[in-house]
């Protein structure tokens, strides 16, 4: 989706982990920091529940863009 908006993980500025369970993070965040780490965005984690009890995680991220002139 980041590619397909003409923006890349590097672009990242802000990024909000929703979790339904405060527990889930601890082992996500190694993933998390491997692919988001370089580019060092802010970044808020919510515990709230998700529309499908089967998921574990929604992540949203806001990016900069590379625009055409």
């Amino acid at each position: 989706a980041l590619q397909e908006a003409g923006s890349s993980l590097e672009q990242i500025v802000r990024v909000h982990y929703i979790f339904p369970d405060r527990q889930d993070f601890a082992p996500c965040w190694p993933i998390c920091k491997k692919y988001l780490g370089p580019a060092r965005p802010a970044a808020t984690m919510f515990i709230a529940g998700l529309f499908d009890e089967k998921m574990k995680l929604k992540i949203e991220v806001t990016a900069r863009i590379h625009l055409t002139t």
